[in-house]
């Protein structure tokens, strides 16, 4: 910033929050000038450093004497520090007892004379530049949802508008208005950037083939690649169909049940749009009886669809939409959706098919793959400015090309400079930064571009606008946290209506099952916190909620944010190219970017690739890189190809070898083949061959007979019991091979007089953990806790003490050989199951998370695994005729889903009472779900009360606030208790009939 900007002085056209700029750029000289010696800064005696409105004199911020780094001292006078009337920030945060503030570095202009002479100072928070608006509903009447062409129910257009969506873009009234796709004859494919509203197309076009059904049967299935984004779409669509009734809105009768007398009274839903979500842990069975849009997993979308094939649903299935297509290339997982679309390829009937992703770049392959129509786009409504950090200095980079141009050129000067006095004049004059960031005194912002994160970070939060920094690990978010909420603002200094609201997000995260994290106690004051899996669910979703309604100014994360959810930013910092080691890909990195710029927030979106001097020619090639293609990948791995054939056989959709040869004939592999004119006869005998080699395979393992007809000199397949079992648990055949001898040696000699047994049966054998290594240590030390029976299970498994003796000195599990697989996989359960252990028997995730030394999102995470793991293996066992081990799996996978042991079981299935607060209910005397339904819920806050695992001091403003939230979840747990109970009563009187 310059100093010749004039208060006085009109502010230039289009900048925004004039007076919060302004003080901060008075602040910026203030410390520029601090960064020169000290002796020179004679002058800085009567200067006064501004804080957001609040002057202080510069001896509160630097003492007279010069010993190193300069400090800053919070100010202890002033409007800002005046204590509330009712309000005390010490009944919630702690006295101050963390590490000193810092202060962040400046950020400059270049040339601040020429920019001055030109008319001023631009701003960085400028509305956008000469750029046409985008058209409205009057100028086109198309672009309006209730325009007749969409034929969609006006309380579907008052929904979307109460959610702010009034008008479409041109670019989604021009995609819906494709051949066929409103009338759901003709697939979809389409591409457009994060940010430029491409669910929109999809929802609308899934909703209408729900809602034209005049029978009222039509169901549609939502694939999504994770689960945060399952639950949030979840949340999104069921405000999408609120109140939306099919007879009312439609004006669709149903003559076939006139003048029927029905038996049963008609459900309360039974009109309307039933939204339900599935993913891993969920027990729900794979029927659509209860649904009429089912958002999904890519494992619980193929099982669902497998399963509606089976028992002959799949005629009521209408549309399906395939979100982040892209991921289709995934070998560990993505390969489902190919395995799934092609299922629906073969049908008879016609299924919409809509396939959309933001980093499409082969998008003909998917469009001649689905036969349908295709688009592409890339129209954002905020516009995004993209920048190079580099040696503290920023360069702009409007176009991914210009930042390959300005990197090569900062590449060729650096070259330059080891063989001259100086760099060429031509590189020099050519290579123009734009602004640049004083070096820090601060020891802990020695690093220039963790200087350059927290300046740029610093600057934008003052400004009042949110930030999102992607770190490369978790270590990195937490780290990057800590040291932002030193340089910003300090609690006292916010707005009261902030600060209440850091102090009720403090309080949510207190109450909940894990606590307060102490670094998180220590940045959401600032308006800082880090989102990654470390974290539990419930914590990540508060934080969440709470940066995007302005709580928090900074969310530090990890990658697996830009892809799980949507939380957009008004400038994205990249802290460094790297995720863990690895260079991001070119996917990743667009859509990291792609999260700058708020759709109604911001009129321009930032970016800054902050870049070190080692990693220069890496971020060349990656800039330079260009997305990846997708390609199939079931044949890149012969298990792909077995599982897709045992899949078709099982669901009968194929059973003969012709079926089988056209079936893969009409995977996007064969596809892929013919638009690259490999389709010989060479390939087709390739092909053959690798369908030979699968089904001898299955054969040989013993998922599949041969049925010969030598009359007519054909061949049909049908899987065994055991191949129908793998199909139906969502196996993969060599994972099922494993978990049958398991499950076979169990049945032999089942420990039943404990929980290890059952538990280490709940643990999946592949992706073991996510990672989790064993700590041999903490193994050995819960073996010599366990009873008898944990000690016959361990010599059951064949797992022996003097191992874990010899891997506690260093040893290393041999993994060789397939026997030593198997064996290190027992060792590895095993050692899951003990956390299982724990979780069944009430123990708070973050005590196993401190016994075991993994972050509790870890620990949540396994349980969620396991719980979708364990339905799988009870699927397993009935397929198998096994009804005993079915049923003791299926009352510990009740146990582990509640965290609880056996007594809390029906108490758990109450909205809000799990684990603790079950048992503090059974304690206090609540312990039947009709008990608890028919109790006040003013009965109920008390026991809520005892039930938060920490007791927060509150005064009598914020006890009232805080007892009256309780008394809300109160009523609610009634609510739910009443439900429960209702269908219990219901059942006894069916039973007694």
């Amino acid at each position: 910033m310059s100093h010749n900007w004039q208060p006085n002085k009109p502010s230039p056209v289009g900048i925004w929050h004039k007076t919060t700029l302004q003080e901060a750029r008075e602040q910026q000289e203030l410390q520029r000038q601090q960064n020169q010696p000290f002796r020179q800064r004679t002058v800085l005696t009567t200067t006064t450093n501004v804080v957001i409105g609040q002057k202080r004199s510069i001896n509160d911020v630097r003492p007279h004497s010069y010993n190193g780094p300069p400090t800053v001292k919070r100010p202890t006078s002033g409007p800002s520090n005046t204590p509330t009337p009712g309000f005390t920030p010490s009944a919630f945060i702690k006295a101050p007892s963390g590490p000193p503030p810092l202060t962040a570095s400046t950020i400059d202009y270049a040339d601040s004379v020429a920019t001055a002479a030109k008319g001023g100072i631009p701003s960085e928070y400028s509305q956008r530049r000469a750029l046409p608006s985008t058209p409205t509903s009057t100028s086109d009447p198309l672009l309006s949802l209730s325009h007749p062409a969409y034929k969609l129910p006006k309380q579907l257009v008052a929904n979307f508008a109460s959610l702010g969506i009034k008008t479409i873009y041109p670019w989604q009234k021009q995609c819906l208005l494709g051949p066929g796709l409103l009338s759901g004859d003709k697939n979809l494919v389409y591409s457009a950037p994060t940010g430029g509203g491409k669910s929109l197309v999809a929802d609308l076009l899934m909703l209408k083939r729900v809602l034209d059904d005049t029978a009222g049967e039509a169901k549609a299935i939502l694939v999504l690649p994770y689960v945060a984004l399952v639950q949030e779409k979840v949340r999104w669509l069921r405000n999408v169909v609120s109140g939306i009734s099919r007879s009312g809105d439609l004006g669709q009768k149903q003559p076939h049940l006139e003048g029927k007398q029905q038996l049963w009274a008609r459900r309360p839903d039974k009109d309307t749009i039933r939204v339900v979500g599935f993913f891993g842990g969920s027990k729900m069975r794979a029927t659509w009886a209860d649904f009429d849009v089912a958002v999904c997993t890519m494992e619980k979308a193929n099982s669902l669809i497998n399963a509606a094939i089976t028992d002959c649903s799949i005629s009521k299935l209408r549309a399906v939409v395939l979100d982040e297509c892209h991921m289709i290339d995934d070998g560990y997982r993505g390969y489902l959706l190919e395995l799934m679309t092609t299922k629906l390829l073969c049908l008879d009937q016609q299924v919409q098919i809509i396939a959309m992703s933001a980093t499409l770049t082969n998008i003909r392959l998917l469009k001649d793959w689905l036969g349908g129509h295709s688009y592409e786009t890339h129209y954002r409504p905020v516009p995004i400015e993209e920048h190079l950090v580099y040696d503290g200095k920023i360069y702009p980079a409007t176009t991914t090309a210009s930042l390959l141009k300005t990197a090569t050129q900062l590449d060729t000067r650096n070259a330059a400079a080891t063989t001259t006095q100086g760099p060429p004049p031509s590189t020099t004059s050519s290579l123009q930064h734009i602004r640049f960031i004083h070096p820090s005194l601060h020891r802990e912002f020695k690093d220039p571009v963790l200087n350059a994160v927290v300046a740029l970070a610093n600057e934008t939060a003052r400004a009042g606008y949110g930030v999102l920094v992607f770190s490369s690990s978790r270590a990195g978010c937490e780290s990057d946290a800590v040291l932002i909420s030193r340089v910003l603002p300090s609690f006292q200094e916010a707005d009261l209506l902030i600060r209440e609201r850091r102090l009720d997000l403090l309080n949510d995260l207190r109450s909940s099952s894990t606590g307060l994290d102490p670094k998180l106690e220590q940045t959401i004051p600032c308006g800082v916190a880090f989102h990654h899996a470390g974290l539990t669910t419930e914590e990540r979703e508060l934080i969440a909620n709470a940066y995007d309604a302005g709580t928090l100014k900074v969310c530090a994360a990890t990658a697996s944010l830009a892809a799980g959810i949507n939380l957009p930013a008004r400038r994205v910092i990249l802290h460094g190219a790297r995720m863990g080691i690895d260079l991001v890909g070119p996917a990743m990195l667009r859509q990291m970017r792609g999260r700058a710029g708020r759709k109604g927030k911001d009129e321009v979106g930032e970016t800054y690739l902050c870049c070190r001097r080692n990693d220069l020619e890496a971020v060349v090639d990656l800039m330079h890189a260009d997305l990846p293609q997708i390609a199939s990948c079931l044949v890149s791995d012969e298990r792909r190809i077995r599982r897709a054939l045992l899949e078709v056989i099982a669901i009968k959709l194929a059973t003969s070898r012709e079926a089988l040869d056209e079936y893969v004939g009409r995977t996007m592999l064969a596809c892929e083949q013919r638009l690259a004119e490999k389709e010989t006869e060479d390939w087709e005998d390739q092909i053959r061959g690798y369908i030979d080699i699968g089904l001898e395979k299955l054969k040989e393992m013993g998922f599949i007979t041969v049925t010969v007809d030598e009359r007519f000199e054909t061949a049909s397949y049908s899987t065994t019991k055991l191949g129908g079992a793998i199909v139906a648990s969502s196996l993969d055949p060599e994972d099922g091979v494993f978990i049958h001898k398991e499950l076979e040696r169990a049945l032999k000699g089942f420990v039943m007089d404990g929980d290890m047994h059952v538990l280490y049966n709940f643990t999946p054998v592949s992706g073991l953990g996510n990672g989790m290594s064993i700590s041999w240590k903490v193994f050995w030390n819960e073996m010599e806790k366990l009873d008898e029976s944990g000690l016959r299970v361990m010599s059951f498994l064949g797992l022996k003490p003097v191992v874990l003796n010899r891997m506690l000195q260093g040893g290393i599990l041999k993994e060789t050989t397939d026997e030593e697989k198997d064996t290190a996989r027992r060792y590895h359960r095993f050692y899951l199951a003990l956390q299982l252990r724990d979780l069944c028997n009430e123990v708070p995730i973050h005590r196993v998370a401190q016994k075991y030394d993994v972050p509790r999102g870890t620990v949540q995470t396994l349980a969620q695994t396991c719980q979708g793991f364990a339905a799988g293996m009870i699927k397993f066992c009935e397929a198998m005729g096994w009804g005993a081990m079915a049923a003791a799996l299926d009352h510990f996978a009740d146990r582990l889903k509640a965290g609880a042991r056996a007594d809390l079981l029906s108490l758990s299935k109450i909205t809000f009472v799990k684990s603790r607060t079950a048992r503090v209910f059974w304690d206090n005397g609540f312990k039947t779900v009709a008990v608890i339904a028919n109790a006040d819920p003013k009965e109920l806050v008390p026991v809520l009360m005892q039930a938060q695992p920490n007791k927060v001091r509150l005064e009598v403003k914020d006890e009232q606030k805080y007892l009256d939230k309780l008394l809300a979840k109160a009523k609610i747990i009634t609510d739910s208790a009443n439900r429960i109970w209702q269908i219990e009563m219901q059942q006894e009187l069916m039973e007694e009939e």
